[in-house]
């Protein structure tokens, strides 16, 4: 039986596939493209905006149009939000949640056997059991990625992903370090810890070993030479916290450090936990503690009630602290969030407007960061052919010979290309 994954959103989901893929081969499943015609199609859903959503309903429809008598799971984010809608769809076989995605050939093989419909959606709002679910090997990738946290406390106004994910759960470091173990041992160099909300790593396990605590026990694995972090809460970072981290070598510097809006009125809104003070403190002091540093963001465009007034403080402040990458969003209405209910909404056409004078702007933020390494070294780790990530996450074109996939290089940097920076291997 062949079988094919199609996986929209998130990292986490990225994980998650993995995992899922490594449970079907072990059941004697072929992995095929999803472009392919398979007997088993599984759409990992997302729903963090509108586009999400309708982007699965795309893919149902692409699968079936490739295999009419093909079994389709939606499994994921949408599928906890709007179980009935998802099973409504023409072509849906099996409906599961967020936190049973371990069960997925169970219920593939049952469907095999019986061609009745399941949908197994349970609750997880109040739900902060671990899914079992682990990957011990990456065959097309250079880095190695770990979920370790599910779940988001947060409730941010606009947000439907505590909804969809449950409440804050956190992989035992025992589980961890066993995970980070055998993927040293298959070679990986670069671990890439990721998760929901990851900032919240241990806040549901021992109160005293948090995400910090779990960094420093990887560094200490000798196969090992890059750690890297996924999207983290400005609240993370409590005094002394970058104190600790400049002193973990093998941690990567880059961080992706969530803001949303530069306007303390519209951070209110949203239910940010943080004001554009800290966050503008928090730049600084890892600017000025970790050489080379690079910062990236995520902001969201026309939240409801945002003021040009207010947008204009969004765009003052990006000028001014000038990240590396700013993720540019508009505002999504979702139904069940405070937001979805705040007046007034903002237009279209504003929102495209607001997001183009934050596109140029990222333009300039990112050229100007990239320039600064032009003729200077960076190591890279390669991940296809001749491309890679330096430390600081920047993407670099090397030339050389016997470029070998998953080494690190030392790489002179010769020019910045605007997406990509191009160097010779020393």
């Amino acid at each position: 039986m062949k079988v094919a994954f199609i996986t929209l959103g998130c990292r986490v989901n990225l994980y998650e596939t993995e995992a899922m893929i490594e449970k079907f081969k072990k059941d004697g499943f072929s992995i095929v493209d999803h472009d392919e015609r398979s007997d088993v199609y599984i759409i990992n859903s997302c729903t963090v905006t509108n586009m999400s959503d309708k982007k699965t309903r795309q893919m149902i429809n692409r699968c079936k149009l490739k295999n009419k008598d093909s079994i389709i799971a939606v499994v994921g984010c949408y599928s906890q939000i709007s179980p009935k809608e998802v099973s409504s769809f023409y072509g849906v076989d099996i409906v599961l949640g967020t936190r049973n995605k371990g069960d997925i050939v169970h219920f593939v093989n049952r469907v095999l056997e019986t061609r009745e419909k399941i949908v197994e959606v349970g609750e997880v709002l109040y739900n902060n059991k671990f899914e079992d679910l682990t990957v011990k090997n990456y065959e097309k990738r250079s880095r190695a990625f770990i979920k370790v946290q599910d779940g988001c406390n947060k409730f941010c106004s606009y947000c439907t992903i505590p909804f969809a994910r449950g409440a804050v759960c956190s992989k035992p470091k025992d589980i961890v370090l066993d995970e980070v173990l055998e993927l040293s041992s298959n070679g990986f160099k670069e671990i890439v810890l990721t998760g929901i909300h990851t900032s919240s790593y241990g806040d549901d396990l021992n109160k005293d070993y948090g995400l910090l605590d779990l960094i420093e026990d990887i560094s200490k694995f000798d196969g090992i030479k890059r750690i890297r972090v996924g999207s983290l809460d400005p609240g993370f970072f409590k005094e002394g916290v970058i104190e600790r981290i400049s002193k973990i070598h093998k941690l990567c510097p880059h961080f992706h450090l969530s803001l949303q809006s530069g306007c303390n009125e519209t951070l209110k809104r949203m239910n940010r936990r943080y004001t554009v003070e800290d966050y503008r403190n928090i730049v600084y002091l890892l600017r000025n503690t970790i050489n080379d540093i690079s910062i990236t963001t995520d902001i969201i465009t026309g939240f409801p009630g945002e003021s040009d007034e207010e947008f204009n403080e969004t765009y003052d402040f990006l000028k001014e602290i000038q990240l590396t990458k700013t993720h540019i969003f508009k505002y999504s209405p979702r139904k069940g969030t405070k937001a979805f209910f705040m007046k007034p909404q903002i237009h279209g056409s504003i929102k495209d407007e607001r997001s183009s004078r934050l596109e140029d702007l990222n333009l300039i933020n990112e050229r100007e960061f990239m320039d600064k390494f032009v003729r200077k070294r960076l190591k890279v780790l390669i991940e296809d052919e001749n491309t890679g990530y330096s430390e600081n996450y920047l993407s670099v074109k090397v030339s050389g010979d016997n470029i070998i996939r998953g080494n690190i290089y030392d790489v002179l940097i010769k020019e910045n290309k605007l997406n990509f920076l191009s160097g010779e291997i020393l």
